[in-house]
């Protein structure tokens, strides 16, 4: 089956649709902050591909030189896989395996020595399915004590690794801390009701924005856009809702 897909560049980035869920005729500030955020990133090589389609389901893939991709990974010539995601009725189409397909021929004509991909030993829900990144041919090259795992397809025999500081999982602060950047629209959102649910609790709460390469490349955990500290520890790369929250402050 022939699939249509848009690659993002500067000219249509502030006319296509840039969120895996989020629709809205009016602004909304992750979806914004995420434009904002890709138009620095697009000149870096960075990759925006989507389904051409006007449904209210989408399918899209994201990457980037790992050299540029806002994440404490280190290594020669990778592309970083951020995210691949489909849903609703164009699950199951093979529309995945299409895009995931494009990354892959991408990093073949430029010569790069593979690509690599956040995990977990077990599936987090803001995470790129695992299951379907090993089928490919990724195997895990890399780990933290808690179960994050750095999965890799090589080209060349090479691997990536995770910095010595992503393997650390801890800081100082105690409090509530959260790290993130505005790679997900769905990010802004998430941070407006972790503020709220803390105000109305009277719990202490740091929040750090991720605003640069550097930062990102130094940050004391395994990150793809956001995690979650409390009591010094890590916690999570999700994305917290209420119930997780609470798990959390428990």
């Amino acid at each position: 089956m022939e699939f249509k897909f848009v690659t993002l560049t500067p000219d249509n980035l502030a006319s296509e649709h840039l969120s895996c869920i989020i629709r809205t005729k009016k602004a909304h500030p992750g979806v914004e902050a995420k434009r904002r955020w890709l138009a620095e990133r697009l000149p870096e090589g960075h990759i925006f591909r989507k389904l051409d389609a006007k449904e209210k389901e989408t399918a899209f893939i994201e990457y980037a030189p790992l050299e540029t991709a806002w994440v404490p990974i280190t290594g020669d010539n990778y592309l970083y896989l951020y995210c691949l995601w489909v849903t609703g009725s164009f699950k199951g189409k093979g529309i995945g395996q299409a895009l995931m397909d494009s990354c892959l021929a991408d990093a073949k004509r430029q010569g790069k020595s593979g690509v690599c991909m956040l995990g977990s030993h077990k599936q987090k829900s803001w995470l790129s399915d695992q299951a379907f990144a090993k089928k490919q041919g990724f195997e895990v090259v890399d780990q933290t004590e808690n179960g994050y795992e750095l999965l890799a397809l090589s080209l060349d025999g090479t691997k990536p690794q995770f910095t010595e500081s992503a393997k650390q999982m801890r800081i100082e602060n105690q409090e509530l801390t959260l790290f993130y950047d505005d790679q997900c629209p769905f990010i802004a959102q998430y941070i407006e009701r972790v503020k709220k649910e803390c105000e109305t609790q009277a719990i202490p709460l740091t929040l750090r924005h991720v605003d640069s390469l550097e930062k990102a490349k130094a940050l004391p955990c395994v990150f793809n856009n956001w995690a979650c500290f409390y009591k010094g520890k890590f916690e999570t790369v999700n994305l917290l809702n209420p119930e997780m929250l609470k798990r959390i402050l428990k």
